[in-house]
Parts: C-alpha cells; structure tokens; sequence
C-alpha cells in the first residue's frame, strides 16, 4: 500500500479461525458462529466485523484492505461472504490446522511486513458485535496512534455488570488511555461484584493494536518458539490468488498458544509499553446463547425471538427458530434453538455448558457436531432432505459458472432432476445440457460431473440409492479447488 507522508499504514486483521462450539446446534464446525446470522441485519458477524474496519481511515491514518486468518475448510466461506458486502482482502491467510491466537497473530504480522512495511496491525475478532460504531472507531483510531508510537494497545470493555464469562484487565486511573498494571483470569460472582465496584477493572475484549515490529519483538522476547516455528511455516507458504497457506507439515510444529497467555501478560512487567483504551460501545463477544440473549432485542416479557417463534407466558428466554414454527409455553430463563436436524434446550444460565454436548458428539462420532443437514461447499451447497437404509434425497444448488468435480462412486447410483436453472452434465462419454424438468441417470461406477454454464442458480434433486450413502464414497479426478478426496 502506497502511504501518503505523513501518515500512518494501518492493516486490519480479523481473526475468522474460531470454531464457536458454545452456540451449537447453529454453529457447528464446518459453518461456525462468525458466518452465522445472529441479529436483523442479515449479515454475518464476520460481515459485520468487516464492515466496521471502513470507516477506520482518517487524515492521518491510511488503511489498507484487511487481512484474514481464518481456517483452510472455511476459505471459500471467507471470499463469499466479503463479495457479498464488497469487500476485497488484501490477503487470507489459512491456517492448516488451530494454534489459538499467538500464531495467528504471528502469520498476520509476517504477512503485513513480507513487503518491507512495519504497519500498525488492528486485530479484531470476527465474532463480535458492536452497538456504537462511532465510539468504536474513535477507540480504535486513538489506539492506531497510540501504537505508531510503540506502544501496545489493548481496547477494555467498560463493565455494566458483574460478569464471569470474561478475563479481565487491571488499569491505572488515568483517562484515555491507561496504563495496564494486570491482566486476570475469569473471576468467580463475588470478585467479579468487587472488580465492579472498585472501578480500576475492564473485559478484556481480546482486540489489539500494536505495530507488526512490536508484535514480533515482543514475541521472541516470550515465546522464541512460537516466533522461530511460524516464521518457518510462513516462509515455505504457497500463494494461490488472495490465499496464502503455509507449511502444513511446518506449522504442526507451532506450539498452540492464546496471545494473553504468550504475550500480553508478560507485558506489564517488562520493558514493553501496554496500554488500555476504554471503549463504551455495546460490545458482545457473543460466547454462549445467553450472551446472544443480552445482545438482541426483547419484547416487554425479556424473550428473544427469531423465526417463526409464538411464546406464552415466558419470561427471559431465547427461541432461535430455523426451518419451523416452535411454540413455548411458561419458560422462565431457557434457551430453545432449532435446526433441521437437531434442537437443544438448555437453562440460560448454563449455556456456556453447551461445549459439553458437542464433546459428547465428537466422541460418540456423530457429525452433527462438525456439519448442518445443509452443507455449504465451494461450488454452493447441498440438503440432505430424507435418507434410508439404501436412499438418500438431496437438493442441490450449483453457483453460477460453478462446477463440481469429475468424480464416480463405487457403491451408489445417482438420478438427477434439474429444479431450476441450466445443467452441465458429464456423464461417462457423453456431455449433455439439461434444463428445467428434465433428468438423467448416472450409473454406479461411472464417472460424472454437474455444471453450471448459466448465469443464474442451478437447483438439482438427486436421488442416491446403493449400499452405502457416505461421502468418503468419492473418487475424485479433476477438482478446481484442490480437493483431493
């Protein structure tokens, strides 16, 4: 990025590699909670993160595209949802498997300085919601110029409550920009009344602005190993368009660290500089159902209701409703969420124990811990809309422009039946063009490929019939977007 004299470079980074377990059944593996509509906007949170980095530039601060760390399953989720809202990254960093927040820090500043540059790195979260985008700029620019100076600057959430879901951080009493003394971990309720009540404590809220240079210092000065180890796996990375993916084999060797724990503890008593900007701005880390609850909008009753929801005579209670009518009936604090293929009902105040039910999941090897019935991928997305011992019905929707790979199948036939839209279809030797009604066979063993060559949503049903339906029963040939399996 060409910087005007005088100014400062600022790269915005937001972290998008999050799992989000504790807001399941909605957010699952494969479509976490940053993806996730969660308020009447209609857009993601991570859309909403984006969008809220815009209006950061000012006369002297000059901002650049942002930056993206995010998972390698989710790539395509990424680049989809910033087209929608118009925004172009200036790169998207993909992580080949999760080492908590340190290294994704460290790839971001790598990134941010291959160029020669040392800009001030903005790290936001793509999981947050904020109330007062004003405020929120003013803090983050003040924090910009707080960092092109050295300094390392954390934004503290102003608590309204006594709350026990969050770390937080021990300032000094100056105004605007704090001197922090500590950070601490989540307290129990009656520290937490006592933190209130003293003044000198704010959240943590895990959003940082430090110059890439500082970050790097700072680092190899705390954790020389997570510095040397991600410097490695960064410098044998493979560029592919906006993707940048470092060494897998590389980056198994980075320990698994959060920035608290590697870094920003460490600070304050050493020779960095670490700082507190307050910011009073309706902010939500959105880490469990109840926490969605505090941040949406209530009838007179406190419910919050999304979908197609009736309550009667309930009192604080979350319905979140995704492909039904749910109905409730004298609940008091609970928290009802429902998708096509699973419901979970929980007491809201218990609702960070949600993580518990996807553990149980995992370890029972269930999938819908990790995968929706609908499941999106790179080409569009698929429903699995009924299934038996030896079918399974699935509607199908192809991107325009968009293809699936050359692939057969050794255990099922398929029967496709174009809904809406104009198919490509390879199947065997012939290639055939199929629109609205009409349908074709593709027999067990035989290769095959469905296309989009239109300019609008293709929609297919198929139906699979054989003696296994899973998709590891794939052969893959020729796949546009690196898939081999």
């Amino acid at each position: 990025m060409k910087i005007s004299q005088g100014k400062t470079a600022v790269q915005p980074v937001i972290m998008a590699g999050g799992s989000g377990t504790r807001l399941w059944p909605l957010s699952r593996a494969g479509y976490p909670k940053q993806f996730l509509v969660l308020d009447d906007s209609n857009r993601s949170l991570f859309q909403q993160a984006a969008l809220r980095l815009v209006d950061l530039a000012a006369p002297d601060l000059a901002v650049a595209a942002p930056l993206i760390v995010g998972n390698e399953e989710h790539r395509f989720l990424v680049l989809d949802q910033l087209r929608e809202v118009g925004c172009d990254p200036s790169a998207v960093l993909l992580e080949p498997m999760g080492r908590n927040t340190a290294p994704a820090i460290t790839l971001a500043a790598l990134q941010a300085q291959a160029g020669g540059a040392d800009p001030v790195l903005v790290i936001v979260a793509a999981d947050h919601v904020v109330a007062d985008l004003a405020a929120f700029t003013a803090a983050l620019q003040q924090s910009a110029r707080l960092a092109a100076d050295g300094a390392i600057v954390i934004l503290g959430i102003t608590p309204d409550r006594p709350e026990t879901g969050y770390g937080y951080i021990r300032s000094t009493p100056e105004t605007g920009a704090a001197r922090v003394m500590q950070f601490v971990e989540k307290p129990d309720l009656a520290t937490a009344q006592r933190y209130l009540a003293e003044g000198s404590y704010s959240w943590n809220s895990g959003m940082f602005v430090l110059k890439a240079s500082v970050w790097m210092a700072a680092l190899e000065r705390f954790r020389p190993d997570i510095a040397t180890t991600t410097r490695a796996a960064f410098e044998a990375s493979a560029t592919d368009a906006k993707f940048v993916r470092p060494s897998k084999a590389l980056f198994a060797a980075v320990p698994s660290e959060s920035v608290d724990y590697a870094v920003m503890e460490r600070c304050p008593q050493s020779e960095f500089d670490i700082r507190m900007v307050p910011l009073s701005a309706g902010w939500n880390d959105l880490g469990a159902w109840d926490a969605v609850w505090q941040a949406a909008t209530k009838d007179a009753a406190g419910n919050a209701a999304f979908g197609d929801v009736i309550a009667q005579d309930s009192h604080n209670t979350l319905v979140h409703a995704t492909s039904r009518l749910v109905s409730v009936v004298g609940l008091d604090d609970v928290v009802v969420i429902e998708t096509p293929d699973a419901v979970m009902v929980a007491d809201r105040s218990r609702s960070q124990d949600v993580k518990k039910i996807v553990n149980l999941l995992d370890a029972q090897k269930r999938t819908e811990h990790s995968l929706h019935r609908k499941v999106h991928r790179p080409w569009g997305w698929y429903d699995s809309i009924d299934h038996g011992p030896r079918h399974q019905v699935k509607r199908i929707m192809v991107k325009p422009g968009a293809s699936l790979s050359l692939q057969m199948h050794h255990h099922r036939a398929e029967h496709w039946i174009v809904v809406s839209g104009t198919a490509e279809i390879t199947n065997g030797d012939r290639v055939m063009i199929l629109s609205e009604n009409q349908s074709t066979y593709i027999p067990l063993g035989q290769t095959h490929r469905l296309a989009n060559p239109g300019k609008m949503p293709l929609e297919i049903i198929e139906v699979q019939s054989g003696s296994y339906l899973g998709e590891d029963d794939i052969v893959r040939f020729e796949d546009v977007y690196g898939r081999n399996q």
